[in-house]
């Protein structure tokens, strides 16, 4: 039995809270960089295996926008942010200020995909900032790679490198609200998924046998 097939509810429920810090800080920086109030929540942290990642988002032919970190130092492992083409149009749309379309000239394509690159960087370095906090662990993520293909594609680039070693990731639902557009929120999923060796690692640093 693997590490992960181990752990409880109450695991996740400390992964949940960590992701619900990790999100209010992230909404702070967001509110900042769009210019208006945006709220972030974690809805629900599960175990969720590799084979069924992409039906998460849609199925696997589903075309989804991606931002892919690793994350490096006392622990190892990778992370990612998945969502719809839509929800990335619409959030790089508000942070380039102007509308916005993957379909559009080079310049602009480069101008959403630094866009979409800085809200990972943003999700991810407020996740990973909650962690340390709570850990002790010096955890650092590596420069972001942003792509927009289909979902099987992109879990499959995901998890290539543990898939042989681990089955399964822990998701971290994310719901990002612009608060004066709340019936219309961009959803997405983050994918936390720290190498195998890595997990008592974490745990054992949250004080959780």
């Amino acid at each position: 039995m693997s590490f992960l097939q181990t752990l409880q509810s109450h695991h996740f429920d400390i992964l949940k809270e960590i992701g619900n810090i990790g999100a209010a800080h992230a909404a702070t920086s967001l509110s900042k960089l769009m210019n208006t109030k945006v709220e972030m929540n974690v809805p629900n942290a599960s175990l969720v295996d590799f084979q069924d990642l992409p039906n998460i988002v849609g199925g696997a032919d589903a075309e989804v926008a991606a931002v892919f970190f690793r994350f490096t130092g006392d622990s190892l492992g990778s992370m990612f942010f998945l969502t719809t083409v839509t929800d990335a149009e619409k959030f790089a749309s508000k942070l380039i200020g102007q509308s916005f379309s993957f379909r559009a000239d080079d310049e602009q394509v480069q101008m959403g995909i630094s866009a979409l690159s800085e809200l990972g960087n943003i999700l991810v370095g407020s996740y990973l900032s909650a962690l340390s906090d709570f850990t002790g662990l010096n955890l650092q993520p590596t420069v972001p790679q942003m792509v927009v293909d289909m979902a099987g594609a992109v879990v499959h680039y995901g998890v290539l490198t543990i898939s042989e070693v681990a089955d399964a990731a822990i998701l971290i639902e994310t719901n990002i609200i612009e608060v004066d557009h709340r019936t219309n929120p961009i959803n997405g999923q983050f994918f936390f998924i720290p190498d195998p060796e890595s997990f008592p690692t974490l745990f054992e640093a949250l004080g959780v046998s």
